[in-house]
């Protein structure tokens, strides 16, 4: 059961890229760590306040307002599975399986942003799915 816990944090986390790459556009990024990461509002926001970022708040499409909190959203749930995956499996184990959210970024970006995938991208995919393999099995 452990595996499937760590399997959705590794999808929810590459979720949260995917989802941060298309809300930050055309936002300061300290602004819209605030807004995607609500569970460390009090971090996130005083950086928004340190750097002056508050002032673009009102400049902040609604498109951008969606896809930061559906990142959010997505980090928390990553957070919920990673944390019950460490309750009831072996770190060792559950955290290999976490870092596959590296290939499925990978591949969630070819699809949906049109970011190359190049062969160079699939064999570092073929290896850190290999090493994950090797290291739970």
């Amino acid at each position: 059961m452990w595996f499937v816990y760590a399997l959705g944090s590794a999808a929810f986390a590459a979720l949260t890229s995917i989802l941060a790459k298309v809300g930050i556009d055309g936002v300061n990024s300290n602004l819209a760590t605030a807004l995607r990461t609500v569970v460390v509002l009090v971090m996130a926001w005083g950086m928004v306040f340190l750097t002056d970022a508050q002032n673009g708040i009102g400049a902040i499409s609604r498109k951008s307002w969606v896809f930061l909190i559906l990142s959010g959203l997505a980090t928390g749930a990553s957070w919920l599975c990673y944390y019950k995956a460490l309750q009831i499996g072996q770190a060792s184990k559950v955290v290999p399986v976490d870092k596959l959210s590296v290939v499925i970024t990978l591949v969630l970006a070819f699809v949906f942003l049109h970011e190359r995938f190049t062969w160079k991208s699939g064999v570092g995919c073929l290896l850190i799915t290999a090493g994950t393999l090797l290291m739970v099995l």
